[in-house]
């Protein structure tokens, strides 16, 4: 059987480093938003006996380190499933080491599709309680949508989804390693603490420029991106309703009512960006369709 899946990324309207547990991860506060820009994984069973992957961009790897052979290992660990072989294809459109989730994403679509192709009808939650293992944004990455995620990711509650607008993506020239993003915290803290409550009243709100004033990446406080600055000003300046990095950057996004404002921004960011998209909010995380049984 083959299964292939649109894996969404992911923004963060908040996000906030709670605390650090004693097991070395860190308990968190984040709004998520599943946005159109996707990956599309294809997971094919096949008679090798081995986890093989294979990508588009060569500066993914395709061993044991990318999150989509931890998502299948994982998967067949906690089904107790013989993996008879499995091969997974990536066409990668999320910018790589942008904080949007792409190998999370992939993680999931992987997760998604094994269930799929091995008839486990495995809920959500057990997804995620695979997922979990993989990597903190995995069980976002399996629901999508618009959820507060607490705990190290794991902990998913549903609000109410984001009100129709348009999302502009800017990704600088390099990639921001996420552990050392996490270690930089670790060594920093943080000086001052996002308005947790008052985004949550935002959300329920469903008031664009409401939610768009509390947004907030404890990141920026320590996380130092070249033209993060000159990002947001080109954006705001183009009537942005906010601005604000996503995960541990360096990504930066800007929130419109109006979409030629964010084309308006895009052809004046060109210059300071390598990746450039303008998309919209979406209710899921991946859409999975079965291609050939």
């Amino acid at each position: 059987m083959t299964v292939k899946v649109k894996a969404y990324a992911k923004i963060n309207l908040m996000l906030d480093i709670v605390s650090t547990r004693t097991d070395g991860y860190h308990n968190l506060f984040m709004i998520m938003q599943s946005v159109g820009v996707y990956d599309t994984v294809t997971v094919k069973s096949t008679s090798s006996k081995k986890i093989t992957i294979t990508c588009d961009k060569a500066d993914i790897p395709t061993d044991k380190k990318n999150i989509a052979y931890k998502a299948a290992e994982s998967f067949f660990n906690a089904t107790k499933i013989q993996n008879k072989g499995v091969s997974i294809d990536i066409k990668k459109k999320i910018p790589h080491a942008a904080g949007l989730a792409g190998g999370s994403a992939d993680g999931a679509a992987v997760i998604v599709a094994l269930n799929k192709i091995y008839g486990t009808q495995l809920s959500n939650d057990e997804l995620c309680d695979i997922g979990v293992k993989v990597g903190a944004d995995v069980p976002f990455c399996i629901c999508g949508g618009t959820l507060l995620s607490q705990g190290i990711g794991d902990v998913l509650n549903k609000v109410k989804p984001l009100r129709k607008c348009y999302i502009l993506l800017a990704k600088p020239d390099f990639g921001v390693n996420t552990g050392y993003a996490y270690s930089m915290f670790d060594k920093n803290g943080k000086v001052h603490t996002p308005d947790k409550l008052g985004m949550l009243y935002a959300m329920q709100s469903r008031d664009l420029t409401q939610i768009c004033s509390k947004m907030e990446n404890v990141f920026e406080q320590f996380i130092e991106v070249p033209n993060r600055v000159t990002l947001k000003e080109i954006m705001r300046k183009h009537n942005a309703l906010g601005v604000c990095m996503s995960g541990s950057g360096p990504t930066v996004f800007g929130i419109y009512e109006n979409k030629c404002d964010a084309c308006k921004a895009a052809k004046e960011l060109k210059p300071y960006s390598a990746d450039l998209c303008i998309c919209t909010p979406v209710s899921k995380g991946c859409k999975a369709e079965i291609i050939e049984e």
